[in-house]
């Protein structure tokens, strides 16, 4: 299916690659919709604060939307009309998918406010019925409608698959098996469901903030996680990790090199460099991951149209309405490819998430 299903070697990878086969099958898919007379989907971006990092995260996601013939627009409604704001949306049945740049008040306020934006327009998939499904390992909601993921996490395990991390002769839920991954964030957007994530494929993952340090791995029953405390040291785990994944928001952190195992996948989510000099020349290296995660955006505002701006009538004939993202990451894949997929083509698209 074109994957990779070796595990890659050492050097810096652009995760760009990957971000280019996901934009052309998601252009594909917008441009069979505007054809068909249905329109192109509608994203909304909240941006409620004057946070440089999320005026610079707004341009890229408009500059996305506008290559893949998304329709976005950003609304700067005050902090405290936010709420207000995005309930209107919600309820207008122009608007498909809903992007709140955050931080706005702080964690637990923030929090809730994620919950305000209704799962049929989260593309955040960080809303509460999202993100029990991903805990307990469902991966469809209301019967067989695929769920929405949280951006970067999905993005840090598309890089994955295109490198050849996952073993493809495996069953999903197995794919990860013998693999021991650690990740440095266990926030509610990025690191702790990056965990589960990656527990839910077989792997031993362990957790660390500033608080110390969890380990995730599959249940005794299938579909579960179970967490444990560990007493392990983070170098001794990070020195045998196959896989390093790093999101800590602190330019002075810093994972040495010479602290990883030779050969690893290293994964860098921070807005800072987390991995110290010379960690390409030891390790699979993937500085940085963003434009993925824009287009795990998109791929979810897809998914919402296709889950519920779709009715049953057309669905029968809808193309968009059966599309599955491809499995077909190969980082060598040309976009060019991808760009000539038919509509036809797409009904037959297979992906496990």
């Amino acid at each position: 299916d074109g994957i990779m299903s070796t595990w890659p070697k050492v050097g810096k990878f652009d995760a760009g690659s990957v971000a280019n086969t996901f934009n052309a099958e998601i252009r594909a898919v917008v441009d069979s919709l505007v054809a068909s007379g249905r329109g192109a989907p509608t994203l909304v971006g909240f941006l409620a604060n004057e946070d440089p990092a999320a005026e610079v995260y707004a341009r890229m996601t408009k500059r996305a939307c506008e290559k893949n013939g998304v329709a976005f627009e950003l609304r700067r409604p005050s902090r405290l009309k936010l709420e207000d704001a995005v309930i209107e949306a919600n309820k207008d049945p122009k608007v498909h998918g809903i992007l709140t740049y955050y931080p706005v008040f702080g964690e637990l306020n923030d929090a809730y406010l994620r919950d305000v934006v209704s799962f049929e327009k989260d593309v955040e998939g960080l809303n509460h019925r999202y993100r029990y499904a991903l805990y307990h390992n469902i991966r469809t909601i209301e019967g067989d409608k695929k769920c929405c993921l949280p951006c970067t996490p999905l993005a840090c395990i598309k890089v994955l698959e295109a490198l050849g991390a996952y073993d493809q002769s495996k069953p999903v839920g197995k794919q990860l098996t013998g693999r021991t991954a650690v990740v440095y964030n266990r926030s509610e957007v990025v690191g702790r469901p990056l965990a589960a994530m990656l527990a839910n494929d077989g792997a031993v993952v362990y957790s660390i903030d500033e608080h110390g340090m969890l380990l995730y791995k599959a249940g005794a029953v299938p579909g579960t996680i179970k967490v444990e405390e560990t007493t392990v040291e983070t170098s001794s785990v990070t020195r045998e990790a196959d896989i390093v994944v790093s999101g800590v928001p602190v330019k002075s952190f810093t994972i040495p090199a010479a602290g990883m195992k030779a050969g690893a996948i290293a994964i860098n989510v921070s807005q800072h460099m987390n991995f110290g000099d010379g960690v390409e020349e030891r390790c699979a290296f993937v500085p940085a991951v963003g434009r993925v995660t824009i287009a795990m955006l998109n791929r979810n505002l897809i998914r919402l149209h296709a889950n519920f701006a779709v009715t049953p009538a057309s669905a029968a004939t809808s193309a968009q309405a059966h599309w599955q993202p491809s499995r077909s990451h190969c980082i060598t894949a040309a976009a060019s490819v991808a760009v000539a997929i038919t509509a036809a083509t797409l009904i037959a698209l297979v992906r496990r998430r």
